[in-house]
C-alpha cells in the first residue's frame, strides 16, 4: 500500500537517534493500521451483478459470520490471521457452473493446502444443504477433499465484500421450475445473490488478489488460483 511522501528537513542529535528511530517505526505502523478500512462501509446492495462494487486488491478484507454445515456459527477476522486464506463465494449446490467449478478446482485444493493457505467456500444455500444440494458427481470429486464450505444465507460475507445483488424473478422462477429448494438461502432470506468471487487474503487481513466476474459462466481456473495461492504464501512469515 503506498502512502504520500511528506518532505521534511530536520536535525537529530546522536544520543536521541535510536529514540527517533523507534518514534518513527512507531508512527509508520499507526499510519499503516489506521489506513486500511476493513471491509465496505455503506455500500448497498447492488440492483444487477453488473452494478456490484467488489473489495479490490489494497483493501483491507473485512469480518463476516457465516454458518458450518452444523449450523454453528463461524466468525471470520481478518486480523486475527494464522494463515493466509483464499475465500471462494458461489451461488448454491443448485448452480451447476459453480459444480463445475468445484469439481476442477479438486486438482488443486490439497496443493493450496500444503502451501499453509486455507481455503473457505461461501455458498448461498442454507447449512443443511451445502453438501447435498451440490451434483452426484460434484459430490463424489470433493468426498475425501477437505472442501471447507460455509453457508452466507444470511449474506452477511456478500454483502460486506460487495458482491451481493438482488435476485431477479427470472431467476427465483427458474429455480421454482426446476425444484430446486432455496428455502434459508440468501435469496429467501435476504432476496440477494453474490457475483461468483474470489479473494486472497494475507496473513496481515489485506486482499492481495480480487477477482469477480458478473458473467457466472466465467470462472478463475484452478491453475491461476494455484498461482495466487503460491504468491500469499509466499509472503507469510
Amino acid at each position: 500500500m503506498n502512502f504520500p511522501n511528506h518532505h521534511k528537513t530536520f536535525t537529530v542529535k546522536p544520543r536521541s537517534l535510536a529514540l527517533s528511530s523507534v518514534s518513527l517505526m512507531l508512527l509508520i505502523g499507526l499510519i499503516s493500521s489506521t489506513s486500511i478500512q476493513y471491509g465496505h462501509a455503506d455500500v448497498p446492495i447492488a440492483a444487477t451483478a453488473d452494478d456490484i462494487r467488489p473489495l479490490a486488491e489494497g483493501d483491507g478484507a473485512p469480518g463476516f459470520t457465516v454458518k458450518t454445515v452444523a449450523g454453528d456459527r463461524f466468525d471470520f477476522d481478518p486480523r486475527a490471521l494464522e494463515r493466509p486464506a483464499i475465500i471462494i463465494a458461489f451461488r448454491g449446490g443448485w448452480c451447476p457452473f459453480c459444480n463445475m467449478h468445484l469439481s476442477e478446482l479438486r486438482n488443486v485444493i490439497p496443493e493450496i493446502h500444503e502451501l499453509g493457505v486455507d481455503v473457505l467456500f461461501l455458498s448461498g444455500d442454507r447449512p443443511e444443504l451445502l453438501y447435498s444440494s451440490l451434483g452426484e458427481d460434484t459430490q463424489e470429486n470433493i468426498a475425501d477433499l477437505d472442501y471447507t464450505i460455509y453457508s452466507d444465507a444470511d449474506a452477511n460475507a456478500a454483502i460486506a465484500f460487495g458482491i451481493a445483488f438482488r435476485t431477479s424473478d427470472r431467476t427465483v422462477n427458474w429455480l421454482a421450475s426446476n425444484g430446486h429448494d432455496i428455502e434459508g438461502s440468501s435469496i429467501a432470506n435476504q432476496g440477494v445473490l453474490s457475483v461468483p468471487s474470489v479473494f486472497a487474503v494475507d496473513i496481515d487481513g489485506v486482499i492481495a488478489f480480487a477477482y469477480s466476474n458478473a458473467d457466472y459462466k466465467i470462472r478463475i481456473p484452478a491453475d491461476e488460483l494455484l498461482a495466487v495461492a503460491k504468491d500469499i504464501a509466499s509472503s507469510a512469515p
